[in-house]
């Protein structure tokens, strides 16, 4: 079991220098909308994964007016209290230290805690295009399977290398014959993602649907992955490509294989992104990423951390309840609210309420 005990930021978003003090079950961050609490969940996260869950300009994470963001957080483990540390500066490579010495990757920390988050915008996993859903997946199975986490790469590049092919050939630079090997190339590495993939959401697939179900989400998730191909050896998937080779040639582009594949997530058999509502869609995910959340803790041997940026506000009285029962059974849950009341607390163990005014933690306590 890896625990996050206590997080220091120093010029992260809106705050100059804080200290969070986390219960080792529950801690529910609380306080006015702009008070600073997802920043709180961000600087979490950016410590155990050396990344924004929120943005992809590192400029955006350092405080206005500052140069660098650094953050820290002790964390115990089976052997004892351990430190991690992430200093960032926009532009150069992040800062990872560990008990004080430098590492290349936070991800071969054998104390990081592991990290899933939900946000208000992650609903763009389903409301939004094929390829978010497609990212998603492969970051569950480099979650899931860290050795496997280049496999996705592998086929990118092969990919790009077909695609220029193509786009020569086109420009009469070359012959429709030079194909043949570069298909063979693509499909040992397609067949690869495609298979690591679908395993990766048969490990999600059964949890997702019980815990809908928990959760009150009528009809359940069902989470399953459409594949294009059915290639079972680099060969039969070559074959397919030879059939279509006319159409990418007139395309300039491959449109064949696992980067056009979809993960579906439905409701009653329709698809959650279409006929689902905004509540539903919110208890989809949490399902999923709770079931990935399980997932991880089977493969990995230890639940995630889990974040959760309010998560209550579209829940009625029973599903928070629920919601509750349900993170609280394993592992450690951060989440923010507006509304302490919304939490329901009574009979969870060792939680802890954090109180947050104009980016201060202006009180912490464990919950009563």
């Amino acid at each position: 079991m890896v625990t996050a005990r206590t997080l220091r930021l120093r010029d992260v978003r809106s705050y100059e220098r804080e200290e969070l003090s986390l219960g080792p079950t529950l801690t529910v961050i609380h306080g006015p909308n702009g008070a600073g609490k997802t920043n709180l969940l961000e600087a979490l996260y950016f410590a155990c994964t050396g990344r924004s869950c929120r943005t992809s300009n590192g400029r955006e994470f350092v405080r206005f007016g500052q140069s660098t963001a650094r953050v820290e957080l002790d964390v115990e483990a089976g052997d004892g209290v351990h430190e991690l540390a992430v200093g960032f500066e926009p532009g150069t490579p992040r800062h990872v230290a560990a008990d004080g010495g430098t590492v290349e990757r936070l991800a071969d920390v054998p104390f990081r805690p592991l990290a899933c988050v939900f946000l208000p915008d992650d609903l763009e996993l389903i409301k939004g295009s094929p390829g978010t859903r497609r990212d998603h997946v492969d970051r569950l199975v480099a979650g899931l399977w860290p050795a496997r986490a280049g496999t996705r790469a592998e086929y990118s590049r092969a990919l790009a290398q077909r695609n220029a092919l193509l786009s020569r050939i086109r420009s009469g630079e070359g012959g429709r014959d030079s194909v043949a090997a570069w298909d063979l190339e693509l499909g040992r590495h397609a067949i690869a993602l495609r298979d690591t993939r679908i395993e990766a959401v048969e490990a999600i697939r059964g949890p997702a649907a019980e815990i809908s179900t928990d959760l009150g989400l009528p009809g359940g998730l069902e989470v399953s992955y459409r594949a294009r191909s059915q290639a079972q050896e680099p060969e039969e998937f070559a074959a397919e490509l030879a059939e279509r080779l006319d159409g990418d040639l007139q395309r300039g582009f491959t449109g064949h294989g696992p980067h056009r594949d979809e993960l579906l997530l439905q409701r009653d058999g329709r698809e959650l992104r279409s006929y689902g509502s905004q509540g539903e869609q919110r208890l989809a995910l949490l399902s999923l990423l709770l079931a990935e959340r399980e997932a991880l803790a089977e493969s990995r041997g230890r639940p995630p951390l889990l974040l959760l940026d309010d998560v209550m506000s579209e829940l009625d009285a029973s599903r928070r309840e629920l919601l509750v029962d349900r993170v609280t059974r394993a592992g450690q849950t951060v989440m923010t609210t507006t509304d302490l009341a919304h939490v329901p607390l009574e009979g969870v163990q060792d939680a802890r309420t954090v109180a947050v005014e104009s980016a201060r933690v202006v009180d912490g306590q464990p919950a009563r």
